[in-house]
């Protein structure tokens, strides 16, 4: 299922896919946009592990508190690295596969993806500084 998505650039509203070849970019004027969607279960290979660019993974659950907050600074990321970065959110309770793959046992959990493999995670909520520092660090050290 794709997601729309305003242009950040002419404000131009476009579908963007879970998964695709490449990366997103607006019809009208070209730019990158913003690669932010919903994986669940059945999605997450296609649009995680065989994704072109590296993908950070939010599993989070509706209730979770900690969860609530570390969202926004997640979802700024896809909109300050389009074209070079893909969130993908999890919801645990409706993607029990995924969590037990992961081996997930607290959210918020940020796993980063880079060349169809997980380089890195963080557990727990931190505040948005601590975690540009740690995704700007993983990315560096493992490069796409």
């Amino acid at each position: 299922m794709a997601s729309v998505v305003a242009c950040p650039s002419c404000g131009v509203k476009n579908r963007v896919p879970l998964s695709a070849a490449g990366k997103p970019r607006c019809a009208k004027c070209g730019a990158d946009l913003p690669w932010l969607v919903e994986v669940g279960d059945d999605e997450f290979g296609s649009a995680v592990e065989r994704s072109t660019v590296p993908v950070l993974v939010d599993v989070w659950a509706p209730w979770c508190g900690p969860c609530r907050m570390v969202s926004p600074v997640v979802e700024g990321f896809a909109r300050e690295r389009a074209g070079s970065l893909k969130v993908a959110k999890v919801n645990s309770d409706t993607s029990p596969q995924v969590s037990a793959a992961h081996r997930i046992q607290s959210i918020p959990t940020l796993l980063l993806y880079v060349g169809g493999r997980e380089v890195a995670r963080s557990i727990g909520a931190k505040p948005a500084p601590q975690l540009r520092q740690w995704l700007d660090a993983e990315l560096a050290a493992h490069p796409h």
